[in-house]
């Protein structure tokens, strides 16, 4: 028997809370290891000490999202007919991209150690070009399984390996107070990552399903990748520019801040935005789309919401209870960068849908729209103080990010109900 569309539109919104479920309880117990682990980090080195690794972990993070070619978008959409042959392609491309940005990176690292005299740093980054020659292998699995809507899977196997890399973290901090303790668990639990994802997808290449059309798979995802790479920009220049203006020791108390704060909710809406992709993907009507929509942008406001407001009321209490008196001055930190919690929502449902109706281009466009927008903000407001720079982040992200979703969304509902008319 065939299900009726309110039955299949019942299943399709339970299936979504199942995988926000997963996601989301998955990323509470990351973020409870994560903080015992930063309140180890917070107790054994001093700022300065924090600040090299995260000069080093920014850099590492901004050339680790060009590996991010967005190929793995066709998959999640591929049809029936064509999935196996653009498995094939995408697997070749994953080993050459990724071999390529592990080669930009080893330069980054020279022009670190030459021009900035930043030994330690530059060490440290080129030991993490090894990550890259652990993910071609698994990437096609990961993307097969979100296809398949398998996103408990999905989702404890990225949490595996993220506790793994902060209990790791622990350990090496407490038995070493050194910068590396932070940089080599994640390297050691790349590894880990690539077992779980080839169990629990049996996939390999057959030639005989043939290969995709590899240019328009690369122009696709060169478009994924632009969108990104303007993220990652906006989510790790900023700390450039704190060290830049403000001193290490000043980026120590931002790095701090903003994993404490805004960096929680900020993964949690970049895992919202990987959850409803494939629901967006291949709507069999604009009735069902809107239907889908509603739901999210519904579930996601309340969710936030809640988020933003506990961290914004609860930051006094916890930041010296849990991590102790010499970070009071992160509290006010904490405070500004929670109230980007709503606009990161918003730009993560407006990429999921503009990428799934085919704009990726178009999400490229506004991703490097928000990111001249918040770093620019952040530039001018870091003259003035590093609590300036933190606002001057928050207005030039959240302005930019709430003008087009407003503009995208009402576009799309008023569409919706002209043809329903």
């Amino acid at each position: 028997m065939i299900a009726a569309p309110s039955d299949k539109q019942h299943s399709s919104k339970r299936s979504i809370i199942e995988g926000l479920l997963a996601y989301g309880s998955a990323e509470l117990v990351n973020r409870i290891v994560r903080i015992l682990v930063v309140v180890i980090i917070a107790r054994q080195l001093v700022p300065e000490l924090v600040g090299v690794a995260a000069l080093t972990l920014s850099l590492f993070e901004l050339t680790r999202v060009i590996a991010n070619i967005g190929v793995g978008q066709k998959i999640i959409a591929a049809p029936d007919q064509t999935l196996e042959a653009v498995c094939n392609s995408a697997r070749r491309i994953f080993w050459f991209w990724c071999s390529m940005v592990a080669c930009i990176q080893l330069v980054v690292a020279v022009v670190l150690f030459t021009f900035f005299q930043q030994g330690l740093a530059a060490q440290m980054l080129a030991v993490l070009c090894g990550v890259y020659f652990f993910m071609p292998g698994g990437l096609v699995q990961c993307f097969r399984l979100m296809r398949a809507r398998k996103m408990a899977t999905v989702a404890k196997i990225g949490a595996v390996q993220t506790i793994s890399d902060h209990l790791l973290t622990g350990a090496l901090i407490l038995a070493w107070a050194n910068p590396w303790a932070i940089i080599l668990p994640k390297l050691l639990t790349a590894p880990l990552w690539l077992v779980m994802m080839r169990r629990a997808e049996d996939w390999s290449v057959n030639p005989v399903h043939g290969y995709a059309n590899r240019s328009e798979m690369i122009n696709f995802g060169a478009a994924v990748l632009a969108t990104d790479i303007m993220l990652a920009l906006r989510n790790n220049l900023d700390k450039l520019i704190i060290s830049a203006l403000l001193g290490v020791s000043a980026l120590g108390s931002y790095y701090f801040a903003f994993n404490a704060g805004i960096g929680i909710i900020g993964t949690l809406a970049t895992a919202f935005g990987t959850v409803i992709y494939p629901y967006l993907c291949n709507q069999k009507s604009l009735a069902d789309a809107g239907s889908t929509l509603r739901f999210i942008l519904g579930a996601g406001l309340i969710i936030f919401s809640g988020l933003s407001l506990a961290q914004y009321i609860l930051a006094p209490i916890y930041i010296p209870l849990i991590f102790g008196e010499k970070w009071l001055q992160a509290i006010p930190l904490i405070q500004i960068l929670s109230l980007a919690g709503i606009p990161l929502l918003l730009g993560a449902i407006a990429s999921a849908y503009l990428r799934a109706s085919g704009r990726a281009a178009l999400d490229a466009w506004l991703g490097l729209a928000v990111c001249v927008a918040a770093l620019s903000a952040m530039f001018v407001g870091a003259h003035f103080g590093l609590q300036q720079a933190a606002a001057g982040w928050v207005i030039g992200t959240a302005s930019v990010i709430s003008a087009y979703s407003l503009v995208i969304m009402t576009k799309f509902f008023k569409t919706e109900q002209e043809i329903s008319l």
